[in-house]
């Protein structure tokens, strides 16, 4: 009987700490959903942009920027090596009524409609278009600044906003060398300090720093991961788990100078975001998602548009998704996107960009190819912290 009564207390206290354990994850949602942690929330606009005209289709779309007229641009790879030449561009190959490659620099304007279209590579220009875009950035002036990570990439390109050839920075064609003053290394992302007159070159795929010009392109300074002179030749393994290389494991692929004189860098392939001063200063790190193999889980950024630039917006696109982070913490308030191809859904999202009215804008590569557009809904109380839904909850 003692035998009985003591299987049946180990029983029942089980059950009690089975049943409390269970409430505690049923009690989950309820407290995410009251706690005080306030974040921007955003749904797709799964109509935008408006289609585009002439039997145009885009290829991996590899950059995004907002001017201050609140016009979006992106670059988007249209050679006929991104696409499924009989199936996908028949119009261009010949062989049947559509499609064929829209030119590889759009503009847009708020409500998606399509403003202008230029660019690529043209006989006897006195610039080379770069072999893979990558990367674009308006300047105050509203001058366009592209770059590129091609084989021959070594530079990057301005223009004026309607395609006008305005300068080429750096010089094409020419080999890795990290600390080089006269080009660059393959280009991921540039990103303009307005109040300083500077731009900043995530260089990038082969190069293994962050390079800064003035706006006519003249070199200014460059620093490798903490702060460091680069190295070429340094091993740059990256270990899960384990401190990351002391130099940038690449690709360098943002560079995002912030209003209060800190620039924030990704460091895709280690997982990892670096925070610096103008002056090349190392600041701190932050990982993100650290069990991230293969492409890395920091792609781009891009900041909320209030004065502070409370949030940090990063694009992920080995997991396919976006996090909302908060930038004096640096603590990850929740992520939304899954991968797909239904809207609000993502294949590999590359780059990231803000319009003035808190918008999100975002780009996929790959098979992606495509711009979305997500809508502010304003600062909501965090219910859901990894993969928010982006539809409305009536239409789930």
């Amino acid at each position: 009987m003692t035998k009985i009564k003591l299987l049946a207390g180990i029983v029942l206290a089980a059950a009690l700490i089975a049943l409390g354990i269970g409430q505690s994850y049923m009690q989950a949602p309820s407290v995410a959903a009251s706690n005080d942690v306030m974040a921007p929330h955003f749904l797709v606009d799964p109509l935008w942009p408006k289609p585009l005209p002439n039997h145009w289709v885009q290829g991996n779309t590899i950059g995004v920027d907002v001017d201050d007229r609140d016009h979006i641009f992106i670059v988007h790879r249209n050679t006929e090596s991104q696409f499924m030449r009989v199936q996908e561009i028949g119009l261009y190959a010949g062989v049947a009524e559509c499609c064929t490659p829209a030119p590889p620099i759009l503009e847009f304007d708020l409500e998606g409609n399509l403003i202008n279209a230029w660019g690529g590579p043209m006989e006897g220009a006195p610039y080379q278009w770069p072999e893979s875009n990558h990367g674009i950035e308006v300047a105050p002036d509203g001058n366009v600044w592209i770059g590129g990570n091609g084989g021959g990439d070594s530079h990057a390109l301005v223009f004026t906003r309607d395609g006008e050839f305005v300068r080429q920075v750096g010089i094409p064609g020419q080999d890795a060398d990290s600390n080089s003053e006269t080009h660059y290394g393959r280009i991921a992302e540039i990103a303009i300090d307005e109040a300083a007159g500077e731009v900043y070159f995530a260089d990038g795929y082969t190069h293994k720093r962050v390079a800064v010009v003035d706006l006519e392109g003249n070199f200014l300074r460059y620093w490798g991961a903490y702060g460091n002179r680069p190295d070429d030749d340094t091993d740059v393994t990256y270990t899960p788990g384990v401190p990351g290389p002391q130099q940038f494991r690449g690709p360098v692929h943002c560079a995002e100078p912030s209003n209060d004189g800190l620039v924030y860098v990704c460091d895709r392939g280690a997982d990892r975001i670096q925070v610096f001063r103008t002056d090349g200063a190392y600041v701190r790190e932050v990982i993100i998602s650290p069990a991230t193999l293969a492409q890395g889980s920091t792609w781009d950024i891009a900041f909320s548009p209030d004065e502070e630039q409370e949030f940090i917006y990063l694009a992920d696109g080995q997991n396919f998704k976006i996090y909302i982070i908060d930038r004096e913490s640096m603590e990850v308030l929740y992520t939304f996107g899954d991968g797909g191809r239904q809207p609000g859904l993502f294949f590999a999202p590359h780059s990231i960009a803000t319009d003035s009215q808190g918008n999100i804008y975002t780009t996929e590569t790959y098979e992606g190819k495509r711009v979305q557009k997500f809508l502010y809904q304003g600062m909501r109380p965090v219910s859901v912290r990894d993969r928010a839904p982006t539809w409305p909850p009536d239409e789930l």
